[in-house]
């Protein structure tokens, strides 16, 4: 799971950063309308979160633009304009969910959450591998009725795989997925994170493995 936060507030946008990391998945953070489609152009993000006044305009004109990329993320509309006619502009204009400044951090996560199950049900929920299912919209693995203690990272290279099972997943895709553009990639970086995903997979019981495809990227199929 990839979040991109559209915010011109650095403390805010800093503390939503962690939070979503610590929450979601791997969050990214950009100031302004024409870093946020570059964002968007760069690589393939899940949610979007987004506030309305915005150094270079409105932030619903970004939920237009987002109409035309296939698939939609979900959106999230966070901004002091609580008036109902601004609401039911930024509705009308693309956004999924609406929440006023200032917020509840038990809320704001709450309808995240929520948003992101009917984001995925909308999109067939359950996806399964020989006897390892993973649950997208509540972003969990799980071997029968076991739930598999995946770190974050584990989760979201397991969730892509999974996604696009019996097909190889080129390095970089894995990479725009699981490191933000501020993080620090060495050399090895994703292949001790596999490496540590298969053995969990194998300690778990799990009929599902991740093949290397020397120099181009991992497969996940059933044994």
């Amino acid at each position: 799971m990839r979040v991109l936060i559209v915010e011109d507030d650095r403390d805010l946008a800093a503390w939503l950063q962690t939070a979503f990391e610590r929450e979601i998945g791997t969050a990214d953070r950009v100031d302004c309308l024409d870093a946020a489609r570059a964002a968007l152009s760069a690589s393939r993000f899940e949610l979007v979160v987004v506030d309305r006044r915005l150094p270079d305009g409105d932030g619903v004109t970004l939920l237009t633009d987002l109409r035309a990329h296939d698939p939609r993320p979900a959106t999230l509309m966070l901004t002091a304009l609580d008036d109902p006619q601004d609401i039911a502009t930024a509705l009308d204009g693309g956004a999924d969910e609406y929440i006023g400044k200032p917020f509840e951090p038990v809320e704001l996560f709450a309808r995240v959450r929520a948003l992101l199950r009917r984001y995925f049900l909308d999109r067939g929920g359950l996806l399964q591998v020989g006897n390892l299912r993973f649950d997208i919209a509540h972003r969990s693995a799980f071997q029968g009725e076991v739930r598999l203690p995946l770190p974050r990272r584990e989760l979201a290279i397991l969730e892509i795989l999974i996604r696009r099972v019996d097909r190889v997943v080129l390095r970089e895709a894995l990479e725009a997925t699981v490191y933000g553009f501020d993080d620090e990639i060495q050399s090895n970086a994703l292949d001790s994170h596999v490496s540590r995903l298969r053995r969990r997979l194998r300690e778990f019981g799990c009929t599902a493995k991740i093949t290397t495809v020397r120099g181009v990227g991992y497969v996940l199929n059933a044994q």
